[in-house]
């Protein structure tokens, strides 16, 4: 699972850097993004831009991640492409989750795999 890690205005971002999050990846999603945010601290916003496709069990891992970061540290979405927003709007997780147009400008910290 390939992440770019990065800061901006106070929250940590973490840009996904695959085409797809379904089944096949969901797990290494989620140790990924455990990994990324083991340290407490600001806001996660999650990058979808170059996420093409995804299903339930992508969702699902996206889900288990605003579970895992707890409600004092809000998980925002950034950037989903047309077919990944439309996952949200069918299940009505837009109305779960704070979506961004943009992923915004970020200062790199790392590449993580």
């Amino acid at each position: 699972m390939q992440l770019s890690i990065g800061q901006s205005a106070g929250a940590l971002v973490i840009d996904v850097l695959e085409t797809r999050l379904d089944a096949a990846v969901a797990l290494a999603f989620k140790d990924a993004i455990r990994s990324a945010t083991a340290h407490p601290g600001s806001p996660v916003i999650l990058g979808l831009s170059n996420v093409e496709f995804m299903d339930s069990s992508g969702l699902g891992a996206i889900v288990g991640a605003m579970k895992l970061l707890g409600a004092e540290r809000p998980l925002e979405l950034a950037a989903p492409s047309v077919g990944v927003m439309k996952v949200f709007r069918l299940t009505r997780m837009d109305t779960v989750f704070r979506i961004h147009d943009e992923l915004p400008q970020m200062r790199d910290l790392s590449a993580a795999e």
